[in-house]
């Protein structure tokens, strides 16, 4: 989980990649992310279990107390969606038991906000100078307690560090998940007494874009005892799909509206899209770091589809920004509107689909707003 200096996007390019040969090496059964890899997608994700044989993800959650991964929870929903085991991790800072502590209330409290299943792991990443100057004694008991407080939360946990650090800087009596880079890592099992072992940091997926992390597991502690907590009312959703089904390419835009170059988009491809930029007064999803894909591309084309609980609906508004009484009664989540390519601005509410003669709906409410309840 070293903190790569290069800025990644995540993308489904159509003929773009160069063939990539990897050695035949120790096993890619989980793989780690964070905001380094961009915004993954279910593509990337499904790429990775299909061919790969990648069996779960650990995506970065926070770090310290003061840093929030804004990719986790896109990537926690992108994993489910592709059949992944998804676990977290939080890159401690701490250096007290009582640091410990208040770092796994914060990581914990940002990993349910994020979507991460009860009885995912929730590793602390234990490789920072703050730790390089403390005992093995201290070490021990604060990881400890950071592992201690997220079970709190229904989460189990492991400490991630450097095969220098054992029975050096600290102790993993029990399970663990050690980094250790062999120049060669063909028929290998390093730290086969552990849960897991990352052998390689620069590991290239022909589906996705950039370097990855890589482990082997030895046991299923990173693929078992999730909980995922289904309420059959909820419709809530930020995915989008390019329409067609045939091989088209689709360009994207930055947030310019100028088209980017190599980073077409192929028909029938899903896309986990975090908000919505309005350009010229047309919708464009956005589903990566400046690369967004205007709705007239997607299935949405023409559409406002609802984007909130079934058994609840949403308030309309009139072309003055005054809600329409009992409208919520109609605008129910998961239902689709005809509306016109063009958003209105309306006084005191912002972008809005017109669904009506004098009824329009706030993009926030639009499937692939970024919007989570």
């Amino acid at each position: 989980m070293k903190k790569k200096l290069v800025y990644i996007v995540s993308l489904l390019i159509a003929g773009l990649f160069f063939c990539v040969t990897n050695v035949t090496a120790a096993r890619t059964d989980m793989v780690d992310v964070s905001n380094h890899n961009g915004y993954m997608t279910v593509s990337n994700f499904q790429d990775m279990l299909n061919n790969y044989g990648v069996k779960t993800v650990v995506t970065k959650i926070s770090e310290g107390t003061y840093y929030h991964d804004y990719t986790a929870a896109n990537n926690i929903y992108a994993a489910q969606q592709a059949g992944l085991y998804i676990n977290g991790y939080h890159f401690a800072r701490y250096t007290t038991v009582e640091g410990a502590i208040a770092e796994a209330d914060y990581a914990a409290t940002l990993a349910k906000s994020d979507g991460l299943p009860v009885g995912s792991v929730l590793v602390t990443d234990v490789e920072a100078e703050q730790q390089n100057g403390l005992s093995r004694a201290t070490n021990n008991a604060n990881n400890k307690a950071f592992m201690d407080q997220v079970a709190k939360y229904g989460y189990r946990s492991d400490v991630y560090t450097m095969s220098s650090w054992l029975g050096n800087k600290m102790d993993v009596n029990s399970g663990g998940w050690i980094a250790s880079y062999p120049y060669n890592a063909s028929d290998k099992s390093w730290y086969s007494n552990n849960h897991a072992w990352q052998w390689g940091s620069a590991y290239n997926f022909a589906g996705s874009y950039g370097n990855f992390d890589v482990s082997q597991n030895y046991d299923n502690f990173y693929t078992a005892d999730q909980v995922t907590e289904v309420d059959p009312n909820q419709t809530i959703s930020n995915i989008v799909s390019v329409k067609g089904n045939n091989y088209k390419a689709y360009a994207t835009y930055d947030s310019n509206g100028t088209a980017n170059e190599g980073t077409n988009v192929v028909s029938a491809t899903d896309w986990v899209s975090n908000s919505i930029a309005v350009i010229n007064m047309k919708p464009y999803f956005v589903i990566g770091r400046n690369i967004l894909l205007p709705q007239s591309t997607t299935t949405f084309k023409n559409k406002a589809v609802i984007n909130y609980r079934s058994d609840y609906g949403v308030l309309a508004f009139n072309s003055k920004g005054q809600s329409i009484k009992d409208s919520n009664q109609i605008f129910k989540g998961g239902t689709e509107w005809k509306t016109e390519d063009s958003l209105i601005d309306i006084p005191n509410v912002g972008w809005c689909y017109k669904v009506a003669t004098n009824e329009f709906i706030p993009v926030r409410y639009q499937q692939g707003s970024g919007y989570n309840g």
